[in-house]
């Protein structure tokens, strides 16, 4: 049976654009081009798509994808290759889920969580940030933060509850704020974020740029989503918000400073 490009689309939950774009590069031709131009689809095609999105999901670039599809003609093979894959992914995230939740265990104060397990937890966190630091910033940024663990080296499991205690109180603060309409990036809400941007020097000296860019990390990294919508669900993407209307508006990011940001403001 053969379907059009829409019920293609429909189906497989992407857009038209996608799957023209996928037919333009090569990827993924129609079945047939009938006189009127219209593209027709056929089980061929749909079982080359479902393989095309599993690699997606598991962030294989577009080119790769093509040179593996062109390399794999047994359809079973292929699929019990991309099943392994999947498992892999899905042993991975389970791993750390069990290291994000140790972690907010432990900064929430669970005394059921020992010593060993919450700095586990934390170094696991720390590793896992440190590398998506350097990976979107560049490696000087990921030095920056390993200089500012180790001067935190000789902390207390006591120092670390108490940091987070006062970083889940200004959340509180931040919910609060939204919930009575506060915009993020009002003055009323660029104050709350400026206490959150004086925290966060603390522990890593971020630059205009890095700091813009710790919004969509705040929202994307596992870890830290999990510790911020500990206190509340929606607050990620208000924080996130008024994480980068603050670069700009206070600390004068423009997309291409890379000026390091002073103590002061």
């Amino acid at each position: 049976m053969e379907r059009t490009v829409s019920e293609v689309a429909r189906l497989a939950g992407v857009s038209v654009r996608t799957l023209r774009h996928y037919d333009a590069i090569g990827l993924l031709p129609p079945g047939r081009v009938a006189a009127n131009g219209y593209r027709y689809y056929g089980r061929p095609e749909l079982l080359r798509l479902q393989r095309i999105l599993l690699l997606r999901e598991l962030g294989v670039p577009l080119p790769s994808i093509a040179r593996i599809l062109d390399e794999q003609d047994d359809e079973v093979t292929a699929l019990e290759g991309h099943r392994e894959q999947l498992l892999q992914e899905r042993r991975r995230l389970d791993d750390m889920l069990g290291a994000v939740e140790r972690t907010i265990a432990g900064l929430s104060g669970d005394e059921t969580v020992t010593d060993e397990e919450f700095f586990t937890g934390l170094n696991d966190a720390r590793a896992r940030l440190g590398g998506e630091l350097a990976e979107r910033y560049g490696d000087a940024a990921a030095e920056g933060f390993e200089k500012a663990v180790r001067e935190t080296d000789g902390w207390t499991r006591e120092d670390y509850e108490r940091l987070g205690d006062e970083g889940r109180r200004l959340l509180l603060r931040m919910a609060s704020a939204r919930d009575r309409g506060v915009r993020p990036d009002s003055a009323a809400g660029l104050e709350l974020i400026e206490q959150h941007y004086l925290g966060v020097l603390e522990v890593w000296p971020a630059t205009p740029g890095t700091y813009h860019g710790l919004g969509d990390l705040l929202v994307e990294n596992a870890d830290q989503r999990a510790i911020i919508e500990l206190v509340d669900a929606d607050l990620p993407e208000w924080l996130a918000a008024g994480v980068r209307a603050y670069a700009v508006q206070r600390l004068g990011y423009c997309g291409n400073t890379e000026e390091t940001v002073r103590r002061h403001v």
